[in-house]
């Protein structure tokens, strides 16, 4: 009887792990249990089990008994506990498309799916402009002389950002546009921003979530033959005023109102709206000539139609309007580029000014969800990368130039772990921020997956610019045209707030969002249980609830195999170096997938509000999507020997990272002697995995401290400065000098240990000893020289007198 028993649990795991449908799975039990009657005799009470089972599986086996019995009361108990879902929440949970974040929502994710994705790769045009125009703006930009003198861009700055098309990046060739790529798109932004911030966001906002994206998108024909030319060109300069004092990240809750009615517009009576609005916030409105408006529209005399609540609208309005008021300007950390409020008094306009006409009134809410589900996945993600890049980069070389206790700071075994996590880091960024555009170019939407990126990308990149402080020290933080790294530690606020604050990204977005839209029948079931007709709305339901329950099983046995072998059976991509990480991903998206299926059943409606647990379900699965992401970067850039590092470093912290978020998840979920068996099931050696080791930060750190292929690879794209006039020039000159003086130095520092030169640092009278005593040859001394004069004017810091200080921001007074 054991073995038979032994024998049903190895079939029924087998059943689940297979995902093996109801109808051949009770067949295959019925004939198990079929031979263990032909091989056994059984008392009448021990068929009594084997009878009842039978029935069971009959019944579940038949539809038309099936649902009065399990899946109606089902059906009922969920309706009455599912939370009121309102039309801008259907709309935000409708937004986009979902694409691998769905794949490892499902916990056996297809590799396919990501791997056939094309490398990302930039047309012979994009390149040339990149190599042209966008490489010279950045060698006109002087990020010191923005911020602190001028407080905006210079006026050749502006003029040759309109004369160029930044600003009609993706606007197509018909209407004068550049119509370049995203990632096209992401790359400029990344060297413009590895330059100047304020620059960057200058270009970028035009062409992310704004009035040309949206007029692509939903606007008439006539609409866009107007404005689209003008916007390319920079005839106009558009804004978009979506957020005001009282609706931040809860946008749907703007008192910003319009009233259908008639009125006047250029000497004609015709119908139109009166709005009145505030607004604050607004990237480029100070300068704006035409302003993207998001507002509530009524339509109490029922001119439209019989509904009064017409819903949130969008439309544009010249600046030159009646009723219009522009602010005078914020001055967000100290960044040049204009933002400010704008405001509306009794405005009225006409309906064509609403974006798409009279037939997208009320569509708001879907244009700017739809809109953001792509503008989200490029533009703070490309300016978080620049930070990451540049950082490497110049903290790297100033780690290799800057010496005490007469050695390298990089060599200091709590430097080097800062300059692991800056690489590490950094070549995770550029991994999801490559992919992700790349699927946005393949005409995906993946709203999840661009919040994953908005939010990891950039908080990462705080991580990044902190490191490099804590690296560069004193020269970090005394601001002056010698600091290049104190202006990107001012910003960084910027990216975390914008767009969606990070922290409500993180416990609402994310999982949220991703719950029902990811999960493979959470969206199907809601939409079933909203159905207008009962009777259609139960069939539905009946067939993806029963599809669900086998979606659970599967992960459950999934959990428990992956966790007793972990993964090491598991057939995924990969070679040699790379499998190891697949598996562990495919592992790790059983578990998040079991607890995630658990976490909705035990919290119901009421998980959207624990959001200490949302937020680490999300943890877990943007580290996942971050570690997906890394593997397919590795492939696409052919898999270099000399990137190995970064590899190893990004997996191995991403999974670790994950594996963390699901264990903490664990603590928080409710029915512990449950949640204590899951555990167990998928843990059942304990931790499996461990973040970087010692050996790995050294040969990670390394990269930054040397000339080689995978430095350049890491820091690709971004503005490289060699004018010794210029603070990254000089580090980038003094840096390839000190590599050259190196050899020498060694020699030198050897003759010191024997005693043969006088210890200390290696100045004047230690190298003319060396020069007497033949240990090195003139030209090695001459090498040491000009190292050390050059890593002398890379070090310095900038020092001002009190009137330079009162005068170096002309909007204090």
């Amino acid at each position: 009887m054991i073995i038979w028993l032994s024998g049903l649990l190895l079939i029924l795991f087998v059943l689940a792990y297979q995902r093996i449908s109801l109808a051949l799975s009770s067949l295959t039990l019925a004939g198990y249990f079929g031979a263990l009657l032909w091989q056994t005799q059984m008392s009448v009470i021990a068929l009594i089990p084997v009878i009842l089972i039978a029935l069971l599986l009959l019944l579940l086996n038949l539809p038309a008994l099936r649902r009065p019995v399990f899946s109606r009361p089902i059906y009922q108990v969920m309706k009455k506990a599912l939370p009121p879902v309102s039309q801008t929440e259907r709309e935000a949970l409708e937004a986009g498309n979902v694409w691998w974040d769905a794949e490892l929502f499902s916990g056996a994710p297809d590799w396919n799916v990501l791997l056939d994705l094309p490398a990302a790769k930039l047309t012979a045009e994009e390149q040339a402009f990149i190599d042209g125009p966008v490489e010279t703006l950045c060698a006109m930009l002087d990020d010191w002389d923005i911020t602190h003198h001028r407080q905006d861009l210079p006026e050749e700055v502006w003029d040759y950002i309109k004369q160029e098309k930044f600003c009609g990046m993706i606007i197509p060739r018909e209407y004068g546009g550049l119509d370049f790529s995203h990632y096209a798109h992401s790359e400029i932004v990344m060297k413009i921003a590895s330059r100047s911030t304020s620059a960057a966001v200058t270009v970028m906002v035009p062409n992310s979530l704004g009035p040309a994206k949206l007029l692509l998108a939903y606007g008439s024909e006539k609409q866009k033959q107007h404005y689209l030319p003008r916007l390319a060109s920079g005839k106009e300069i558009p804004c978009f005023a979506l957020t005001g004092p009282e609706a931040g990240s809860d946008a749907g809750a703007m008192p910003d109102v319009g009233i259908v009615c008639r009125g006047q517009h250029q000497g004609k009576e015709v119908l139109g709206i009166r709005l009145n609005w505030e607004k604050r916030y607004i990237t480029l409105g100070p300068v704006a000539t035409v302003i993207g408006l998001a507002f509530k529209l009524f339509d109490p005399d029922h001119y439209l139609s019989e509904q009064e609540a017409i819903g949130i609208t969008v439309a544009l309005i010249p600046r030159n309007t009646p009723g219009v008021s522009i602010g005078k300007r914020h001055f967000p950390l100290n960044s040049a580029f204009m933002n400010g409020p704008n405001w509306g008094k009794d405005v009225f306009i006409p309906l064509d000014y609403v974006i798409g006409g009279q037939q997208q009134v009320g569509n708001g809410w879907k244009m700017l969800m739809q809109s953001l589900a792509t503008g989200r996945g490029i533009s703070l993600p490309a300016l978080s990368i620049a930070g990451g890049k540049f950082c490497c980069r110049n903290t790297g070389a100033y780690a290799r130039i800057r010496r005490q206790f007469n050695l390298p700071l990089g060599e200091f075994e709590g430097i080097e772990e800062a300059l692991a996590r800056m690489a590490g880091e950094t070549y995770i960024i550029d991994a999801a921020r490559t992919i992700t555009a790349n699927a946005l170019d393949q005409g995906e939407k993946p709203s999840v997956a661009s919040a994953i990126i908005k939010y990891e990308l950039t908080e990462r990149m705080r991580r990044i610019i902190n490191d490099g402080m804590d690296v560069q020290a004193g020269s970090g933080i005394c601001l002056g045209p010698k600091n290049y790294l104190g202006r990107l530690y001012q910003v960084i606020p910027v990216s975390i707030t914008v767009e969606g604050a990070n922290i409500l990204t993180r416990t609402m977005m994310i999982f949220g969002q991703g719950a029902v839209r990811c999960h493979p029948y959470i969206h199907k079931e809601m939409q079933a249980l909203q159905h207008d007709h009962e009777k259609q709305g139960l069939a539905i339901f009946d067939e993806v609830i029963f599809n669900h329950i086998g979606f659970v099983l599967h992960n459950l046995a999934a959990g428990l195999w992956l966790g007793l072998t972990n993964s090491c059976l598991l057939k995924t991509p990969g070679n040699t170096v790379s499998q190891r990480y697949y598996r562990r991903i495919a592992r790790l998206s059983a578990g998040f997938a079991l607890l995630a299926d658990f976490a909705l059943l035990t919290l119901g409606g009421g998980l959207k509000r624990k959001e200490r647990i949302s937020g680490r379900f999300a943890d877990a699965l943007s580290n996942l999507y971050l570690c997906s992401s890394v593997l397919k970067h590795f492939q696409d850039q052919g898999e270099p020997e000399e990137d190995l590092p970064l590899l190893h470093w990004a997996c191995q912290h991403t999974l670790y990272k994950a594996q963390q978020s699901l264990l903490a998840v664990c603590w928080k979920l409710p029915l512990r002697p449950i949640v204590f068996i899951l555990r167990g099931l998928l843990f059942p050696f304990g931790k499996p995995y461990s973040p970087p080791d010692d050996n790995l930060i050294h040969q990670t750190a390394a990269l930054l401290l040397s000339d080689n292929p995978a430095r350049d690879r890491l820091t690709h794209g971004i503005y490289i400065n060699r004018d010794k006039n210029d603070c990254t020039g000089r580090i980038e000159h003094a840096f390839q000098l000190a590599l050259q003086a190196a050899p020498a130095e060694k020699i030198l520092r050897d003759a010191q240990k024997q005693g043969l030169l006088p210890k200390g640092k290696i100045g004047d009278t230690c190298l003319a000893i060396a020069l007497e005593k033949g240990i090195i040859k003139t030209e090695h001394a001459e090498i040491i020289i000009k190292a050390d004069e050059a890593r002398s004017l890379a070090i310095q810091v900038d020092a001002f007198n009190a009137s330079e200080l009162r005068n170096v921001h002309p909007l204090s007074g």
